[in-house]
């Protein structure tokens, strides 16, 4: 198999710290393979590349190992020691909370998709400890995000957020599990044989309902421009806008090769509206939200 990428993105948040952990295979044009751990976290990013014969995968939910860590839906396990980089510790999650339904809707049978797109869970409790040079990252039944990609390559432009919103963090009086509210969207400039179109996918969790919001539904951007993204379908319109960045660069692939630099803000200030039928379901600004905008201000 050539031309191949897939990665997995695990992110996990407490009141005060976010920390993305991001394995990931590369197939290159030429047959090459490699493996890689990107870390990212509010003091930085960095990038591990592991022999290819360190990796191994099984079952189509993330269970993955490279070298000394390991990825799957009920734990992460760090281990990774090189020159910029030390990170070690455990955490578990909860129950995940997975989509009604596949995210890419009818269009995962489309062929010749440069990139397919799923998330493994919007929400998740998660306990735990992990070291990044020293700087500790406690979690206790905190909240985590999970979702995946693969194909060959990247969109050239495209928009992405994800945020957890309103009961973010424990309390340690209420030892009642209360449903977590989330959010993802992604906008894309999608290239498809000849054709190419604007791909919109976003699921929002809220008060146990989910908003399923994408092309396959008849959705569109009315705005995509200066970190603001607007999306309407039918009595649903949604806006994400972000309004203060910390960026830090992330590989991601061409053509299989990690050759390409995006800037994520894992923790940034960005604006959230909701409404259906021209009445508000929910509006907000935090400073917990994680945001890439790779399209021309």
């Amino acid at each position: 198999m050539k031309r191949y990428f897939e990665g997995w993105y695990f992110k996990a948040q407490n009141k005060n710290q976010i920390v993305a952990v991001i394995p990931a295979i590369h197939i290159e044009r030429d047959g090459k393979k490699s493996a890689s751990i990107q870390l990212v976290t509010d003091k930085g990013a960095w990038n591990i590349v592991f022999p290819y014969e360190q990796f191994s995968a099984k079952g189509k939910m993330p269970h993955i190992t490279i070298g000394d860590n390991l990825f799957t839906r009920q734990q992460l396990h760090l281990n990774i020691k090189d020159d910029a980089v030390t990170a070690k510790g455990d955490l578990k999650f909860g129950a995940l909370s997975p989509l009604s339904y596949d995210i890419m809707g009818p269009f995962r049978f489309l062929p010749l998709m440069e990139c397919r797109h799923s998330v493994y869970s919007m929400g998740h409790r998660v306990s735990g400890e992990l070291t990044v040079n020293g700087e500790k990252y406690r979690f206790y039944r905190d909240v985590g995000y999970m979702e995946g990609d693969r194909g060959h390559s990247f969109p050239s432009s495209y928009a992405w957020t994800q945020c957890n919103f309103g009961n973010v963090g424990h309390d340690d009086g209420n030892q009642r599990e209360e449903p977590i509210n989330s959010l993802m969207l992604s906008v894309a400039e999608i290239p498809w044989g000849p054709f190419h179109f604007t791909g919109i996918i976003g699921v929002i969790h809220y008060q146990d309902k989910e908003y399923r919001i994408a092309t396959y539904l008849k959705a569109k951007a009315d705005v995509l421009a200066g970190g603001k993204i607007v999306v309407s379908q039918g009595a649903l319109r949604f806006t994400a806008e972000l309004r203060g960045e910390k960026k830090v660069p992330l590989y991601a692939p061409v053509n299989g090769s990690m050759v390409r630099f995006i800037n994520e803000s894992l923790i940034c200030v960005a604006a959230y509206t909701l409404e259906e039928y021209g009445e508000t379901i929910f509006s907000f600004e935090t400073d917990r939200a994680s945001f890439e905008y790779e399209y021309q201000r």
